[in-house]
Order: structure tokens, then C-alpha cells, then sequence
């Protein structure tokens, strides 16, 4: 049996609500057939007040073991370094989790708050946020870059806004049951199984956007929403369109733009007006292009598509 603690800072418990959703496994099945024991969440823990101090303090002494510590939300250092804004507990968050890090098997971060920081550490950052091993794109963090668990792996990362409950799920199965070995992370300790691909990949827009027929407005089921709404399936790590969210859809599918949460630099543009539902050009170009292509290239390309693109791409397929 594996003993699963979670905690939770800087947070909007976006995550959690996500992770109570997750479908494959669900959270009983986390329970009844992978033998993980929660010792304590947000919305599941039973313990308040002394008897959760308690619990807590048996965790960091020892005599309850913390096989996996998952920290949903910022770690908030302010004011002035104290930590004294998020209390819990009986004392500052970043304490508990400095202490229960040292003892934990495994330290998984869930959500962009605790893997890069996300919207609490967006300039001026008053609240003082950090992520437990990045900053955005710096890595360091909270714990620092030399950070290890006590099974010798740095905080394993599942990035988004939220993150996708089946990610949450399948990482903490793979850990409860041995198989850890299977899991290789990304340059930002992403496990590479969720996070190698890109967002477009399943998209049912990818023939919209292999030959540029672009759309206007949100919900619309015909067009790319790259060229105009800003969308960042192209550049964006996920398995969003691979595995769809609720089973049933993605964001793209929905005809809503991907808005690139599980990338370190989320929120982009700082969440100023006009830029996020909005594709920045340069003399038509988009500023930021796919992974590996110029604005040469691009060019090009976009004359060619256009002109070759046949009457139906900009057909309605899922008129019935």
C-alpha cells in the first residue's frame, strides 16, 4: 500500500476538483485496486485542527511514512520570506512541505501553480510564488535544482490549468505500483508519455490548419483557430487531443483556443488585453510559429496551402 499525501498552497483547488473527475482510474479505483491509502487531501482528509497537526508532524518524524507528497498550488514566500500568508495548519505552508519533502519516496507536482509558479507568480508576484522546482522556464524553485526524493527523482511535474485528472491518476498508479522505471521526463520533469506530443496532435482542425482556412469566432466547428484566435495547440505540450477530456472533448474540438497551460511561460502575454484569444503577426506572419518551422518557410507555405486548398476544407463534416 502506498500512502498518498496532498497538500495544496497557492491555489485555486482547480486541480483537485480535476482530479476528483479523473475517469481511468478513477479515485476509488486508486483506492480499491492499486492499494493507495490517502492520508490526507483538501476535500477528503477527515482530520482538522490538533489531529491533522498530528498527522502531520508523524509524517515528518517518520512514523507514518509519505510515499508520495503531491503539492497542488504556489509555494508562497511572502512576506518577506516568511511564508507567513499561507498558513496551515499552524505554521507556514512552505514549512510543512520543506520538511515532508525531505522524508517523501516521491514528490509529484500538480497543476502549472506548483510546477512552474503559474498565475500567482505573474509580474508583481506580491504573494512572493514560486514552483516547487521551476520558475517558469529557470529551474531551481522552491526546492532547488539539486532537489531529490528519497527514491532519487526530482519532482515529477504535471503542468496545465488544470491539469488533466487521467494524468493525475495514471502518473500516481505508476508510482504505487512499482512501475516508476517506465516514466521518463522531459527537460521539465514532465513524464513524457502525456507531454512528448502537442496539442494539435488529434485535433480535429488539423486539416483547417494544414491548408490555413482559419476561423473567426469561438464555438464555430469549421476552421483553424490558430491563424486568428490565438490558439497554441501547435506549440503546446499535451495529450489533450489524445485523450480527451471527460472522454467526450479537448478545448480545439469545442472550438475554444488552446491556451498553451502546460508550457512553462503560461499565462502568456501576461493575460493582456487583446493578446489572448488574439494570433500576434508580424506583416501576417504569427510571432510564434510550430516548433522547427522559420517564418521563410512559413511564408511559403501559407501561398502554397492557400492555393491549393479544395472547396470542402471549409465544409461544416459534422453537419448531420
Amino acid at each position: 500500500m502506498a500512502n498518498v499525501l496532498w497538500l495544496q498552497g497557492g491555489a485555486c483547488s482547480g486541480n483537485t476538483i480535476s482530479f476528483l473527475n479523473a475517469e481511468e482510474p478513477t479515485v476509488v479505483d486508486l483506492i480499491t485496486d492499486f492499494g493507495i491509502n490517502i492520508l490526507w487531501h483538501p476535500s477528503l482528509g477527515l482530520e482538522l485542527g490538533d489531529d491533522l497537526q498530528q498527522l502531520l508532524k508523524d509524517c515528518v518524524s517518520g512514523k507514518i511514512p509519505v510515499d508520495i507528497l503531491v503539492f497542488e498550488g504556489s509555494v508562497v514566500n511572502a512576506p518577506k520570506g516568511s511564508g507567513e500568508w499561507n498558513r496551515f495548519a499552524g505554521r507556514p505552508m512552505k514549512d510543512w512541505l520543506a520538511d515532508l519533502s525531505k522524508v517523501a519516496g516521491f514528490v509529484v507536482a500538480v497543476g502549472d501553480c506548483a510546477t512552474y509558479g503559474g498565475i500567482p507568480a505573474m509580474e508583481p508576484n506580491p504573494s512572493d510564488s514560486i514552483g516547487l522546482q521551476f520558475l517558469k522556464r529557470k529551474e531551481g524553485g522552491f526546492l532547488g535544482t539539486d532537489y531529490r526524493s528519497q527514491a532519487g527523482l526530482p519532482v515529477i511535474n504535471i503542468p496545465g490549468c488544470p491539469a488533466h485528472p487521467d494524468w493525475i491518476s495514471q502518473i500516481l498508479v505508476a508510482v504505487a505500483t512499482g512501475r516508476v522505471g517506465d516514466i521518463t521526463l522531459d527537460e521539465f520533469h514532465r513524464p513524457q508519455t502525456f507531454f512528448r506530443s502537442f496539442t494539435q496532435t488529434g485535433c480535429t482542425r488539423n486539416i483547417h490548419f494544414a491548408y490555413k482556412a482559419t476561423t473567426q469566432d469561438f464555438g464555430q466547428r469549421t476552421g483553424c483557430l490558430f491563424y486568428d484566435m490565438g490558439c497554441r495547440g501547435p506549440m503546446t505540450h499535451s495529450s489533450c487531443n489524445r485523450i480527451l477530456w471527460n472522454r467526450v472533448s479537448s478545448k480545439t474540438r469545442a472550438g475554444m483556443p488552446c491556451l498553451g497551460c502546460t508550457e512553462p511561460e503560461f499565462p502568456f502575454y501576461d493575460l493582456k488585453p487583446g493578446t489572448v484569444f488574439k494570433t500576434q503577426t508580424v506583416m501576417g506572419v504569427p510571432k510564434d510559429l510550430p516548433p522547427g518551422m522559420n517564418k521563410k518557410d512559413y511564408a511559403l507555405m501559407t501561398v502554397v496551402a492557400k492555393d491549393a486548398s479544395p472547396s470542402w476544407a471549409n465544409e461544416d463534416f459534422f453537419t448531420v
